[in-house]
C-alpha cells in the first residue's frame, strides 16, 4: 500500500509489483540503471507517483523519436562496383533508374553489385548483388 507523507505519495517495489504486474528483480533493475527514478531508504525503493508518469511518459517520447527518423525520407546514393579484381569499374548513381541503366550496360553482371548508401553520412545500408538489385527493383 503506497504512503502518503503530506502532498507525496511513496510507492515501494512490492507495491509496483502488485499494481502493475512487473516482477520485482525488473523494477530494482530498473532504478539501479536510472530508467526509472526513484530513491532508496535503508534497504527499500521509493517511487513518486511523477517518477512513475516520467518513466511512461519518457517511453512515449523514445517511440516517437523512433518513428519520426522512419518519416524522414533517407537519400539514398548507389554505388554499381565490381566484385573481384577483375572488374575494378565503380560508378555512383542517384536513382533506381540510373543504377538500372549502369547494371544493364554491363557485359556480365554477375560480376557487380550495389552498394546502398545514405547519401547524407555516407552509412552502407545495404550491399546487393546485381542480378538480385534487378530482380527487386525492376518493373
Amino acid at each position: 500500500m503506497p504512503r502518503k507523507i503530506g502532498s507525496l505519495t511513496l510507492y515501494s517495489v512490492d507495491d509496483l509489483h502488485e499494481l502493475l504486474g512487473i516482477s520485482k528483480m525488473t523494477l530494482r533493475a530498473y532504478l539501479r540503471e536510472g530508467r526509472l527514478k526513484g530513491r532508496k531508504l535503508g534497504v527499500q525503493w521509493f517511487v513518486t507517483e511523477e517518477a512513475i508518469r516520467d518513466y511512461f511518459d519518457q517511453g512515449q517520447k523514445e517511440n516517437e523519436q523512433r518513428q519520426e527518423p522512419a518519416k524522414k525520407e533517407k537519400k539514398i546514393k548507389y554505388v554499381v562496383q565490381g566484385v573481384n579484381d577483375l572488374v575494378s569499374e565503380t560508378e555512383e548513381c542517384s536513382t533506381l533508374t540510373e543504377t538500372l541503366d549502369c547494371l544493364h550496360s554491363q557485359a556480365i553482371i554477375s560480376l557487380f553489385q550495389v552498394q546502398i548508401t545514405d547519401a547524407d553520412t555516407g552509412e552502407i545500408l545495404e550491399i546487393v548483388k546485381a542480378r538480385d538489385f534487378i530482380d527487386r527493383y525492376e518493373e
